[in-house]
C-alpha cells in the first residue's frame, strides 16, 4: 500500500523521518520502525502526543513515508498539533498473538515498542494522547488493541479494517473469506482454526464483551470504508457500526460513496481520519446552541411524561 495515496500532490514534509530498530523476544526480532518527528522536535520542551501508525498487509515500516504528508496536510489546517508518528514492521501478523504462543505482536505493540519509544523519544506517556491510526490489516488491528485496552488510547482511527461481518467463524460466507488463505488463518488462530480464539479476537465481539469499558473510557473511535471496497469490506465495516450502535458506544461512522480498497480517494480519506484524531486530542469548548437545544428537550420530555397516565 506504499503508493495508494500518490495521485494527489505530496507536500514538502516539515520534520524528520528517521529508520531504527528495536529488539525484542515476543516476535522474530529485531523490528524495524520508522519514525516522524516533526519540525520543531528538537527545540521542543514538553513531549508530544504518539500516534502509532499500523500498515496494511501488504506494506512495511515504509508506509509512514506515505502517510507523513497527509499527517502534515492536517497540521496545516490547524485540525491537528504537532505529534511524534512511528509506523513498525509487523509483517502480515494481523498485529496478534498467535494462538501458538510463538509470535505476540499485540502484547508488543501495547507494551515494549511504546514503552521504547517514551524512553527514546519526546512522546507523551499520557494513554489520553496515544493514538492508533491504520489501514486495512492495520485498521483491524488498531480496534482490536483499542477495544481490549481502551484505557490504553485516547482515540483510534480505522480505514478499510479487514474485519469479517459475523460474531462466529462459522456465519462468515466465502465472500468475505477468499482473500486470505487458510494457511495464513491456521499460522495465525491454530490448525485447525480456534474459532473462539477467532471470537476472542474479532473487534464487533470484543465491542459487545468488553462494553462498558470502552463507554468507560472515553475512547475516541473513528470507523469507515469505501462501499465499493473490492475485498468487501464494507460489510464488515457496517456489521461493526451496527454493533457498535446497539452496545450504545459512541463513534463516527463513514461509507464513503464510489471508494475502493485502493486509489485516489486513500488519501482525502486518511486526513479525515487524523483530522478526527486531532479533534480527540483537543476537544472542543462547550456549544452553546447545543446546550439550550438539550435543555429543551429535556423540559418537552418531561411535560409529556407528566401527561402520561
Amino acid at each position: 500500500m506504499r503508493a495508494l495515496f500518490l495521485a494527489a500532490a505530496i507536500p514538502a514534509l516539515a520534520g524528520e523521518l528517521r529508520e531504527r530498530r528495536v529488539e525484542t523476544t515476543l516476535v522474530p526480532g529485531p523490528v524495524n520502525y520508522t519514525v516522524w518527528l516533526p519540525d520543531g522536535y528538537e527545540s521542543a520542551a514538553a513531549p508530544f502526543p504518539l500516534l502509532v501508525c499500523l500498515h496494511g498487509g501488504n506494506c512495511d515500516q515504509g508506509f509512514l513515508r506515505t502517510i507523513a504528508p497527509r499527517i502534515e496536510e492536517a497540521r496545516k489546517t490547524g485540525g491537528l498539533g504537532a505529534v511524534v508518528a512511528v509506523t513498525a514492521d509487523a509483517g502480515r501478523s494481523f498485529y496478534m498473538d498467535y494462538r501458538d504462543g510463538s509470535r505476540r505482536w499485540e502484547q508488543f505493540f501495547l507494551n515494549e515498542f511504546p514503552d521504547h519509544l517514551r524512553k527514546t523519544y519526546k512522546v507523551s506517556a499520557d494513554s489520553k494522547k496515544t493514538l492508533l491510526f491504520g489501514i486495512s490489516m492495520g485498521g483491524m488491528g488498531a480496534l482490536r488493541m483499542g477495544f481490549k485496552h481502551p484505557e490504553k488510547f485516547g482515540a483510534v482511527a480505522a480505514l478499510e479494517p479487514g474485519i469479517e461481518p459475523a460474531l462466529r467463524w462459522k456465519d462468515v460466507l466465502p465472500r468475505d473469506r477468499f482473500w486470505r488463505s487458510p494457511e495464513l488463518m491456521e499460522s495465525i488462530f491454530g490448525k485447525p482454526l480456534d474459532e473462539e480464539y477467532w471470537a476472542a479476537n474479532q473487534p464487533a465481539v470484543i465491542a459487545r464483551r468488553n462494553r462498558d469499558r470502552i463507554r468507560a473510557s472515553g475512547l475516541s473511535i473513528y470507523l469507515e470504508c469505501g462501499d465499493q471496497d473490492s475485498f468487501g469490506l464494507n460489510r464488515g465495516a457496517e456489521f461493526l457500526h451496527q454493533t457498535l450502535v446497539e452496545q450504545e458506544i459512541r463513534h463516527e461512522y463513514h461509507l464513503v460513496r464510489g471508494a475502493d480498497h485502493l486509489g485516489r480517494t486513500l488519501g482525502p480519506r486518511s486526513i479525515e481520519a487524523l483530522l478526527f484524531l486531532g479533534r480527540a486530542l483537543e476537544a472542543p469548548p462547550p456549544d452553546p446552541a447545543v446546550e439550550a437545544l438539550r435543555k429543551s428537550i429535556e423540559k418537552m420530555k418531561a411535560a409529556y411524561e407528566r401527561k402520561q397516565p
